[in-house]
């Protein structure tokens, strides 16, 4: 009977043993899918992209576009580019239009540009090409910012202000509107201000021509109207 009393205590032994074994097993097993959960998750960073203006923009800078030494040049010796059409006409066939235009553009005028021609801005498509049309004309890029503000973030408003501009009326136009005319800064607009009221167009250009050469004022002169 000592005999079967200890077989008995040793069997007991032997499967509470298995018991807990098999138990801690079991947790190994089902802790590792929690522990796959918590990770933390991937974090993507979206690199900010600089849209140079094919007006303005040096030549490293063109370079930084991708384009070739040939097409630098290119570019350099036909600006400045009275609209974003005259630089798409001159590049060529072999060029990826949709990923250059993401680095290098020519600003449209809000107020005249094709609603057809908007699209040709990275992410614009047919509905976003439409409500740039809808709200015109545009007084100021703050409206612009509020309109289209209905319909992306904030970030997005600021990313297609590489793409436009709104001309400014010389006479009333405040100095926050033309500061965020493309390539205008504060001294700029400061002989904009200096020589307050225009008479008309051709003062303008007598006068900033002081200034800048006759390829910049050409530039200038399609970001600017005077009231009739």
């Amino acid at each position: 009977m000592k005999i079967n009393f200890l077989n008995s205590i040793l069997a007991v032994a032997v499967c509470s043993f298995t018991l807990v074994s098999c138990e801690s097993e079991t947790k190994e097993v089902t802790t590792e899918p929690t522990t796959t959960e918590v990770e933390t998750p991937e974090v993507v960073t979206v690199e900010n992209t600089t849209v140079y203006n094919a007006n303005l923009a040096s030549q490293d800078e063109l370079s930084l576009t991708g384009i070739t030494d040939d097409l630098v040049a290119k570019v350099m010796a036909n600006r400045p580019f009275v609209s974003m059409n005259e630089l798409d006409a001159l590049l060529t066939e072999e060029v990826n239009k949709e990923e250059l235009y993401k680095h290098l553009f020519v600003p449209f005028n809000l107020n005249t540009t094709a609603e057809a021609d908007f699209k040709m801005i990275p992410g614009v498509g047919d509905k976003m090409a439409h409500e740039f049309e809808e709200y015109r004309p545009y007084k100021s890029i703050k409206q612009f910012r509020k309109e289209i503000g209905k319909y992306v973030d904030e970030a997005e408003v600021t990313r297609y202000e590489s793409y436009v501009f709104v001309p400014v009326e010389l006479n009333t136009a405040t100095e926050e509107d033309i500061k965020a005319l493309p390539g205008v800064g504060d001294k700029m607009a400061h002989e904009f201000d200096e020589y307050r009221p225009y008479s008309n167009i051709k003062q303008f250009s007598k006068e900033i021509g002081k200034y800048v050469d006759d390829n910049e004022l050409k530039r200038l002169m399609r970001l600017v109207y005077l009231k009739k």
